[in-house]
């Protein structure tokens, strides 16, 4: 069938015809991924100043938590960026090893995350609190949530990778939540910036 005829001068990702309809495919959930958090970024700073006399940003970041977090998931996103790398060198140990490195510095990301959460909710901020703190707990949840069903699905892609090897179907699985990692981590940035450094120069 022509969907199994291999395009060898292409990288190993995007040799198949369905691998290249795949990824497409997934460019487009991206988009959808896209205006998701746009809302939820947009809601947070219409509630951000409604604090009902609750902690405001001032009170609660501290930048050297913050700090940590994104470290963590910026230098992810680079040792993504190797896996990738060594996966079209056709360097399945290497592929393997950054991307392990990969999923631990995310589950490193969500336990500072989660201790950020816990320390606030100890100070009386929670998601019931304010408008703010609402909008704050639902787009960073939202983020969280889906660095944590990434570190899933990456585990999974690991024990098909060790089943079955560095074929043109799990490279393209690899490609593709190596896209929705990257994608995380560009909306961390903004997260950073806008919710966090916004929040303390306000």
């Amino acid at each position: 069938m022509s969907s199994e005829h291999l395009d060898t001068s292409l990288p190993l990702e995007y040799q198949s015809e369905q691998s290249r309809l795949n990824i497409f495919g997934f460019w487009i959930f991206l988009g959808a991924e896209i205006a998701l958090f746009a809302t939820l970024f947009a809601t947070y700073f219409v509630l951000s100043g409604a604090t009902a006399g609750g902690p405001d940003q001032l009170e609660l970041f501290k930048i050297k938590d913050v700090m940590t977090e994104t470290i963590l998931l910026l230098v992810s996103s680079f040792t993504c960026g190797l896996a990738i790398f060594s996966m079209r060198n056709n360097n399945k140990k290497g592929l393997l090893l950054w991307f392990i490195v990969t999923l631990l510095l995310g589950a490193g990301f969500i336990y500072f995350e989660l201790h950020e959460f816990i320390e606030y909710v100890h100070e009386g901020a929670t998601l019931q609190t304010s408008g703010f703190l609402s909008g704050f707990f639902v787009l960073l949840g939202t983020h969280g949530l889906h660095v944590s069903m990434g570190i899933l699905w990456g585990i999974l892609l690991i024990y098909q990778l060790v089943k079955r090897g560095l074929t043109p179907v799990t490279s393209r699985k690899f490609f593709i939540i190596s896209l929705y990692w990257h994608f995380l981590d560009v909306v961390w940035i903004f997260i950073f910036t806008f919710v966090y450094l916004g929040g303390l120069i306000k």
